[in-house]
């Protein structure tokens, strides 16, 4: 039996690593062939993020620069959008789409979007529950292991707690989808009204937008496979020891 349920984690592994590979193929080849269409208007990455951040009444957010590709961020502690080395200075639909997406973001810090401020609250339990889960599941089964009395429970409880933390992670993702769609959603229409792109760029900018959503979502599977995957382990190793 477990050797099924490792064939099938195995499996579903598989799936999630090739949809990954999609994903990622997907939003680099429609930003590549995006990257190649100057917008009519001549904004550049940098120039469309100075534009919606004032029409958004947000002028004191600083637009920075950052090496790589697709390395577009909004980091709003520090309150300053990043842009990539790829979008900063180009005047290219997709640097312009991926510019709006990250003010975006802004938009909804501004706005008090509940999603965001969800997966804003949860970042610091991510970042615990990635060092905590596997010790807590550790300790758990050596209390469980070490208990004086045969009905006691404590260690599988400090077990799932472990389980819990890791979940975190996955509950992050789950967020991450509803937060980055509207963010793309907030950027077409301030793309739009600002009259940043025309409507055939619009088209562009949405292809640029949609393939990057895919990367959420293919994290997100593969979130949801390794919980379930370390939930059932914790469950089984727990179950077998009670028999």
């Amino acid at each position: 039996m477990y050797l099924d349920e490792y064939i099938y984690f195995l499996i579903g592994l598989a799936v999630c690593a090739l949809f990954s590979a999609y994903a990622s193929y997907k939003v680099s080849s429609t930003f590549r062939a995006y990257s190649g269409v100057r917008c009519q208007s001549g904004m550049t990455g940098y120039d469309t993020a100075k534009k919606l951040l004032a029409a958004a009444d947000a002028r004191e957010i600083e637009v920075g620069k950052v090496s790589g590709t697709l390395t577009d961020h909004y980091h709003p502690t520090k309150g300053v959008v990043n842009l990539s080395e790829s979008t900063y200075g180009s005047a290219s639909v997709g640097a312009v789409a991926v510019a709006a997406h990250e003010v975006g973001h802004v938009a909804q810090k501004k706005k008090g979007y509940f999603p965001y401020r969800v997966r804003t609250a949860l970042v610091p339990v991510v970042n615990i529950g990635s060092r905590l889960a596997l010790p807590l599941v550790l300790i758990g089964m050596v209390l469980d292991l070490f208990s004086l009395t045969p009905n006691a429970s404590i260690g599988f409880t400090v077990a799932i707690i472990g389980v819990a933390l890791y979940g975190a992670a996955t509950l992050f993702q789950l967020i991450t989808l509803p937060v980055e769609y509207n963010a793309s959603r907030r950027a077409k229409k301030m793309l739009r009204e600002q009259g940043v792109l025309t409507n055939e760029e619009l088209r562009g900018a949405d292809k640029v937008l949609d393939a990057a959503a895919l990367t959420y979502v293919a994290a997100l599977a593969t979130s949801l496979l390794y919980f379930l995957r370390f939930l059932l382990v914790v469950l089984s190793l727990f179950g077998r020891r009670r028999r």
